[in-house]
């Protein structure tokens, strides 16, 4: 019988990876293309899979996370440097002003559930962000990694009952579901939602959050077992949940003449198709998915950056808490105050999409080394993991093209 003490890490990455950011991907995609793309997020989520797979090994194996295996592997000074730079401007940097689109997806949710904040609404644009990032502030500042755990798997959880419930409020129809699902269909115009897609699901930081995480949550390679059910369980039912929102706005949506821009679009245009029950279950859902991606992209960068420094990666020591507060508070002064630094978030675009392919490829490279004697890749595993790294090529290349208007 599986107890909620077996999960963790992977339930981690699965709060991670479904966003606002998330959250709008897969409803433009739905209300554009219906149920088409389903498989395009069945795909991401075995990618996903394999790629963790991978970070799990290496954080069980050698009990550190992928940063303290960066530095300790890459004896070159400039490349450890230039390892240092990309980590620091994707992920530090990065997060710090997606965490900005976090706390501002959060607060649709929670505005729709509860109104304005008393008093504070009057002096801040977006009073909930500074609510939402107390709150995240508090289950991070607790030092303690199961009660991490127990808040993100209960956000999960919360966001499962939220998006399925809204899916089934809407009448899918269950053929054309199964049909988008199960079979490769490619609309025209759809290329770059398609990659866009899996681009939700396959993101650097949660290499680093997830390896951190096993090397915390158990300290024998025997356990790997166990981290791999937590993973195959954790990460498909999050893709789960973005399948339901892509469905969501499929059913209400698509063929519609109706216009989505943004995570609240989408929940307040259910209301006059499916009444105020799937318009309130959408804003939970948006609610719990800005608080658990709120919460994990500082973990996240505060493992990669203390890891690669060298500093201690303890939940409460000073330099770990000083890294993931940054990154909070940074996020939480662009969100409340309405703050659009887009120069810095071009800059972390094009940070991420070096970093990519570079952590897939140093992630293969070390599950082929000596180091995890017999815990290397199969020859299996190096043709999945091959596969994954020109995926990561792809998203890149998307990345870089959107950054610098390719595209």
């Amino acid at each position: 019988m599986l107890k909620l003490s077996q999960f963790g890490p992977g339930a981690l990455v699965a709060a991670a990876f479904i966003g606002p950011g998330t959250v709008v991907t897969a409803s433009l995609a739905g209300a554009n293309f219906g149920y088409a793309l389903l498989w395009a997020l069945l795909f991401s989520i075995v990618a996903c899979v394999i790629l963790q797979e991978m970070s799990a090994r290496i954080g069980l194996v050698t009990q550190a996370g992928l940063g303290e295996n960066i530095r300790n592997n890459l004896t070159s000074g400039w490349l450890r440097w230039l390892a240092l730079i990309l980590i620091f401007s994707a992920i530090a940097i990065g997060n710090s002003v997606y965490q900005g689109g976090n706390l501002s997806g959060a607060s649709l949710g929670a505005g729709e559930l509860l109104g304005p904040v008393p008093i504070l609404d009057a002096w801040l644009s977006n009073a909930w962000a500074l609510v939402i990032g107390i709150i995240a502030l508090l289950i991070l500042w607790s030092g303690n990694a199961r009660v991490i755990e127990k808040a993100l798997i209960g956000m999960v959880l919360l966001m499962s009952v939220a998006f399925i419930g809204t899916f089934l409020l809407t009448a899918p129809d269950w053929s054309a579901v199964f049909k988008g699902t199960f079979g490769f269909s490619l609309p025209t115009g759809a290329t770059l939602t398609v990659v866009a897609l899996i681009g939700t699901t396959v993101v650097p930081y949660n290499i680093f959050l997830h390896a951190s995480s096993v090397s915390k949550k158990w300290q024998s390679p025997n356990d790997l077992s166990a981290a791999r059910r937590d993973l195959f369980l954790s990460i498909p039912f999050g893709g789960l949940i973005s399948m339901a929102i892509v469905a969501t706005a499929a059913s209400a949506f698509f063929g519609q003449q109706v216009t989505i821009e943004s995570a609240g679009d989408l929940a307040g245009s259910l209301r006059p198709l499916f009444g105020d029950g799937a318009t309130y279950l959408m804003a939970i859902g948006l609610f719990a998915a800005g608080i658990s991606s709120a919460t994990t992209a500082p973990l996240a960068s505060a493992y990669a950056l203390c890891g690669i420094m060298g500093w201690s990666v303890n939940l409460r020591s000073r330099a770990f808490r000083t890294v993931w507060l940054s990154i909070l508070l940074i996020g939480i002064v662009i969100s409340s105050v309405g703050i659009k630094p887009v120069t810095v978030i071009w800059f972390a675009q094009v940070a991420n999409g070096i970093l990519l392919p570079v952590i897939v490829g140093f992630l293969w490279w070390l599950c082929q080394s000596s180091m995890l004697g017999n815990y290397r890749n199969s020859a299996l595993q190096n043709m999945l993991a091959a596969v994954i790294f020109l995926i990561s090529v792809l998203l890149s290349g998307r990345s870089l093209g959107s950054a610098f208007g390719f595209w």
